[in-house]
């Protein structure tokens, strides 16, 4: 059995079919990403030149909303794409700045700046660095086509009727050294565009990364997300000693009241003693109730018992709107990430429900073992659109909690839906 040549040929292939998938991505950014880059500069330049007449004051946070959703969509492509992460390093915004104060707190933010500097760099240098690959995988079947009788169509044979790369396409033979160019490009292809491709995110990192160094712009990360657990954790805390103190404390206190009522009236008037039992009866139930909510809302126990995908799919059955949920998950996560994506997931899943009116969500979970592990979740509704990150939204929550994790967040809600939120949290699965 000769299984060094099906090795061979195994790796080949392999080679072969990532080369492919490489040069489709580098396609579709060449295509699609130039034309979103040049729509959100001309949009911001317009805003922010009209930031003295007061016109810009409204619309340039919204602008940059945009312009920060795109380069986080980007963001999450060089991860899942090319294995290259660009951390988010934005200032947050006060919920209760007044235009004025949003507008400028925003524009003074340098990661905001860079992504402004960002959008002509993709526009030109990101262009070429996303074309390149792509014609090294596709430009090749061209030769192949012109090779194969296609130069019948563009000339008779006694003249030149084609350019192929520098050879003049104008009979059979030199159709045939077009051919052979294209087999040159395409072997070059197979080996260098994965390369390429990841050449262009690092091109991207360079311009959207912190200019500050990697080990200082770490400690200022992680500064800020341990700020944002403290606060968080005091905000939960708060809101536990709240909802206690207002229904179950509440509830029991009154129970006791009762209580001490029957033993008084259980001799004189057993009729309002039974009432006053039944009554502590139905407070006794609707304090458990309001204490299981609470513990779940802590940490549910479906999710310690039974891992992260059947916590939220429990979680899509108490929706109001007709949810889909699709797991792939080969184990159990650790336990912190498993939190933090179960309450990102609720997160995105309350907005979904509260805002965008939509008639159906569809949540997909999965993990992949590349680059040390990779937990993947994506939200998608179809509702009319228009969530965006930044400006206080709730899913600038759901981004600092993912960042504990060195975790991304990405949104995608055109205008008239769909949206789509896809998060990203590095994780080994057991």
């Amino acid at each position: 059995m000769d299984t060094d040549g099906d090795s061979g040929e195994n790796r080949a292939g392999g080679r072969a079919r990532t080369a492919a998938v490489a040069g489709a991505r580098a396609l579709l950014l060449a295509v699609v990403a130039p034309a979103g880059s040049i729509v959100l500069f001309v949009f911001s330049v317009v805003s922010i030149v009209l930031v003295p007449l007061g016109i810009g004051i409204v619309t340039t946070p919204w602008v940059l909303a945009a312009v920060r959703g795109f380069a986080d969509l980007r963001r999450l492509l060089a991860v899942r794409w090319g294995g290259v992460r660009i951390p988010p390093a934005y200032r947050p915004v006060p919920k209760d700045a007044n235009p004025w104060g949003r507008c400028f707190r925003l524009l003074g933010d340098p990661a905001v700046r860079r992504d402004l500097l960002w959008l002509p760099v993709d526009m030109t240098a990101g262009l070429l660095t996303a074309l390149l690959p792509a014609l090294l995988i596709f430009y090749p079947f061209e030769g192949f086509a012109l090779a194969a009788g296609l130069w019948r169509a563009l000339t008779d044979g006694t003249y030149v009727g084609w350019w192929y790369g520098f050879v003049p396409v104008g009979g059979q033979l030199s159709a045939l050294a077009a051919g052979a160019l294209g087999a040159a490009l395409l072997v070059v292809g197979v080996y260098t565009a994965p390369f390429l491709l990841r050449v262009h995110f690092l091109l991207t990192r360079s311009v959207l990364a912190s200019g500050q160094g990697e080990l200082a712009e770490r400690v200022r990360v992680l500064t800020e997300t341990r700020r944002d657990a403290v606060d968080t954790s005091a905000a939960e805390l708060r809101r536990i000693e709240r909802d206690l103190h207002d229904g179950a404390q509440a509830r029991l206190v009154a129970m006791g009241m009762d209580l001490g009522t029957v033993e008084a009236l259980i001799e004189k008037d057993p009729a309002k003693a039974r009432q006053l039992v039944a009554r502590a009866r139905r407070s006794s139930a609707e304090a458990l109730t309001e204490l299981r909510d609470l513990v779940r809302g802590i940490h549910p126990p479906v999710l310690a018992e039974r891992g992260l995908g059947d916590a939220v799919r429990a979680l899509a059955l108490r929706l109001p709107i007709a949810t889909e949920v699709d797991v792939d998950l080969p184990g159990r996560l650790g336990e912190p990430v498993e939190a933090a994506a179960y309450f990102a997931v609720s997160e995105v899943l309350t907005n979904a429900v509260k805002h965008s009116g939509a008639e159906r969500i569809w949540v997909d979970l999965h993990h992949t073992p590349e680059r040390g592990g990779m937990l993947r979740i994506a939200v998608t509704d179809d509702g009319g659109g228009g969530a965006a990150t930044g400006s206080g939204s709730g899913l600038s929550g759901v981004e600092r909690r993912l960042g504990t994790f060195d975790g991304v967040l990405a949104v995608s809600s055109p205008a008239g839906g769909p949206t789509m939120v896809t998060m990203e949290i590095p994780c080994e699965s057991s």
